[in-house]
């Protein structure tokens, strides 16, 4: 198997609601809209998608219709170049509506980091730090 994630699927509860925050609130490209049924957004490295929850759920199979944990254990990063950027980009989160639960501070590993939720309360960090990037703006870990 190759060493690789391609696709993370969020399952929502209004797919249009969370195609504007993630759209017009925090300007992820996107070629689709929610009456397609599904979006997906293009970024550096793997692509975003938004399904509704329930859908979702259906197409896992039997027994996964259940309600979602407000904590479950996953977060979702957005790495940045400059420690600046974090803070831009938990105003631009805020802006779009979302909650900041973690304002940005240094971190034990020596970054800087914050945390906020989505319309879903998806868990998104925002973080700088003794990162690498590769040309294509994906994060190159070593």
């Amino acid at each position: 198997m190759e060493a690789r994630v391609s696709l993370i699927t969020l399952g929502v509860t209004d797919l249009a609601r969370s195609y504007h925050f993630y759209r017009d609130g925090l300007g992820l490209p996107t070629t689709r809209t929610p009456e397609e049924g599904v979006v997906f957004f293009q970024t550096s490295g793997v692509t975003l998608a938004l399904y509704p929850y329930a859908e979702l759920a259906k197409d896992a199979g039997p027994g996964w219709d259940v309600p979602r944990s407000k904590f479950t254990g996953i977060t979702l990063a957005h790495n940045v170049r400059e420690r600046h950027q974090v803070d831009e980009v938990l105003a631009l989160a805020a802006a779009a509506g979302a909650e900041i639960v973690k304002p940005a501070q240094d971190t034990f590993w020596g970054g800087y980091a914050g945390y906020f939720t989505d319309p879903d309360d998806y868990l998104w960090e925002v973080a700088w730090g003794a990162f690498d990037f590769n040309e294509d703006g994906s994060l190159h870990v070593t």
